[in-house]
């Protein structure tokens, strides 16, 4: 996935982002409303962890303007364990969910991608697939019982290309989903992934359309 976190305490913003990057999703960090702005202005995100207490405004501003430019972003609003009333205030500006602080990382993943998968109109974590038992929950596909290893990245493209169930995802979009604004992107990692995945899931799983990209059937 693609996210975004905003979040202006540099140590907590720099640990979730390892965590998340970790698990091969692409992380973009602002730590102000306006690098935030900058962020939503310029690139797609599949989730955003949102911190109320940004330096120069509200993020509850920040949200509520999101919402009105019709921006469905799934939010998960970041608060404190005893501020009962910023968690009302964050659901009722059109938040998804929240999160306490100090929260675990494991769990902002599993909340993030359950809430990408709801708004891609497919909640079900669970797919049959050409002979494939995929668990998008837990990142795992598995054939005849047996599970069919997956690197972060790998998994980040194949789970991509199920998000977008029948639609072709050119490389550009893909390279979006994959890499935040900081990463070096070499000029045929997306071609180098999905050749991998080919081998490792067999025939009639991905599809090329030439000259327009790759899709899931």
């Amino acid at each position: 996935m693609r996210l975004l976190l905003i979040e202006d305490t540099a140590e907590l913003a720099d640990a979730v982002a390892r965590a998340l990057r970790a698990e091969g999703h692409a992380v973009d960090t602002a730590a102000t409303c306006a690098l935030a702005e900058t962020a939503l202005a310029v690139a797609r995100y599949d989730a955003i962890v949102l911190d109320l207490g940004l330096p120069d405004g509200s993020g509850l501003d920040l949200l509520r303007g999101m919402r009105r430019r019709g921006d469905r972003t799934p939010v998960l609003v970041a608060t404190a364990q005893d501020q009962i009333s910023d968690r009302i205030a964050g659901l009722d500006a059109g938040a998804d969910d929240y999160v306490v602080k100090p929260f675990d990382t494991l769990e902002l993943a599993a909340r993030l991608r359950a809430h990408a998968r709801r708004a891609g109109g497919d909640p079900a974590s669970e797919i049959a697939l050409a002979g494939l038992g995929i668990d998008r929950a837990r990142a795992r596909v598995r054939r005849d019982g047996a599970e069919i290893q997956l690197t972060s990245r790998e998994w980040a493209v194949f789970d991509a290309l199920l998000a977008a169930r029948g639609r072709v995802l050119s490389r550009a979009q893909l390279e979006e989903r994959l890499y935040d604004f900081n990463a070096e992107i070499a000029g045929n990692a997306v071609e180098v992934y999905i050749s991998r995945l080919r081998s490792k899931l067999g025939p009639g799983v991905i599809e090329t359309r030439r000259g327009l990209g790759y899709l899931v059937p």
